[in-house]
């Protein structure tokens, strides 16, 4: 949700730019012709992908120069650059809050009406749509394309479920499905389940893919509106996600790092994070077979909502000094062959209507794309002052949900006593 009082100074900062930028920009034109373009990432692990798709575009375009920026602290770093008249020309960032924020004040292109938003999923789209931090409908509009997507569920390996006699190829389509499966595991001696909750943020994993189904988008509105709270709207997810964990039979304070070498080693039936994931376990067992799968969260099948979203946004300044060269550099980003090798690099989905899925493992979930059965992440709607990792970290470990609600109620109503619309 919005912090008016935050995005009231971007868009302070963001009018300065306005009446300035169309005299200064970022990137630049050296005498020889050739344009230079100011190219901000934010993914740490896909500057190496970023880099060889960059030194394409640069042969095939002599007469434009990208300098690739990558950040460590993107959010820190883009809102700096804002504040001193340095928007870069073309910009990757994480479709969260936070870009909402800066999609608000008006700094990005608006790409709604783009003949490009023709070839893309509608699903990917309306979440990116609606990640802009405003209470007017009419002005949630396109301000990045979805680049590359990400989903939430579950990873599994296939390997240890045939030994416990569990079809790999058909995951549980209900929550009671998926319960009696986690105790099958473990009445085989297997750990169903590898837990990471050393660092707070994983557990947000779950939360998420169990929001989904459960919790509908109209929901986060209300709570905004007061007409709602937290225990009201997250009940059932925090009560699944505490059983959830009371099947890791093993250590569950484990790092990420930790828990997914776990999990690669053979050590747990399934690990509870998101496609992001896939990579740092293959980077450790190569061979491992592995599945990935919606997490269900109710009794009903035909009610299953994949938790997906964008993982990586492309867009470029509003006001960038290069149009045309960035505009140039973005679709070349955005043709099924660069989409394709990015996500095959970091098994990531294509954000086309025909969807592409960089692992094999991921095919279980293409039918949630194809309908567009979509849910964007719960905590893209919690401002990040709130450190919703560390109480429901608490909740998993202690198993006291009142005390979660608790206290994520009184952070939000902080945050809303604070904010003036």
């Amino acid at each position: 949700m919005r912090m008016r009082n935050i995005i009231r100074g971007i868009a302070a900062a963001v009018g300065a730019i306005a009446m300035s930028i169309t005299a200064a920009g970022c990137g630049a034109t050296g005498a020889s012709g050739v344009v230079t373009l100011d190219f901000f990432q934010y993914k740490a692990e896909a500057a190496d992908e970023f880099k060889s798709l960059i030194e394409q575009f640069e042969a095939q375009n002599p007469n434009i120069r990208v300098v690739i920026n990558n950040s460590a602290n993107a959010q820190t770093d883009l809102r700096t650059r804002f504040v001193k008249n340095r928007v870069p020309d073309v910009i990757t960032f994480n479709g969260d809050i936070s870009f909402g924020m800066f999609a608000a004040s008006g700094v990005f292109h608006d790409f709604t009406d783009d003949p490009i938003v023709n070839t893309l999923n509608p699903g990917l789209v309306d979440i990116a749509k609606n990640l802009v931090q405003t209470s007017d409908p009419a002005k949630k509009r396109l301000y990045g394309l979805p680049f590359a997507g990400n989903a939430s569920g579950y990873i599994y390996n296939k390997a240890l479920w045939r030994q416990a006699g569990a079809d790999p190829d058909n995951p549980p389509a209900t929550w009671s499905e998926f319960i009696a499966m986690l105790a099958k595991f473990r009445d085989a001696g297997i750990n169903p389940v590898q837990g990471t909750v050393a660092d707070s943020w994983t557990t947000q994993a779950p939360l998420a893919s169990l929001a989904g189904t459960l919790v509908p988008e109209s929901k986060y509105a209300d709570l905004k509106a007061g007409t709602t709270t937290f225990r009201e709207i997250w009940g059932d997810v925090a009560a699944k996600e505490a059983e959830l964990f009371s099947y890791s039979t093993a250590d569950t304070g484990v790092t990420y790092q930790q828990g997914t070498q776990n999990f690669a080693n053979g050590k747990a039936a399934i690990i509870p994070l998101g496609t992001y994931a896939i990579p740092q376990i293959l980077l450790v067992n190569p061979n491992i077979e592995l599945g990935f799968a919606q997490m269900p969260a109710s009794d009903d099948e035909s009610a299953q909502i994949l938790t997906a979203g964008n993982d990586v946004m492309l867009t470029m300044g509003a006001n960038t000094k290069h149009p045309v060269e960035a505009r140039k550099l973005i679709e070349f980003l955005m043709q099924e062959k660069q989409l394709n090798a990015y996500a095959d690099a970091q098994s990531a989905i294509t954000p086309l209507k025909d969807a592409h899925f960089g692992n094999v493992a991921l095919a279980g979930v293409k039918p949630f794309f194809d309908s567009n059965r979509l849910a964007d992440f719960c905590d893209h709607y919690i401002p990040a002052s709130i450190s919703i990792g560390d109480y429901v970290q608490t909740m998993v470990t202690s198993g006291d949900t009142d005390r979660f609600f608790d206290q994520v109620q009184s952070e939000w109503d902080k945050v809303q006593a604070r904010t003036i619309e």
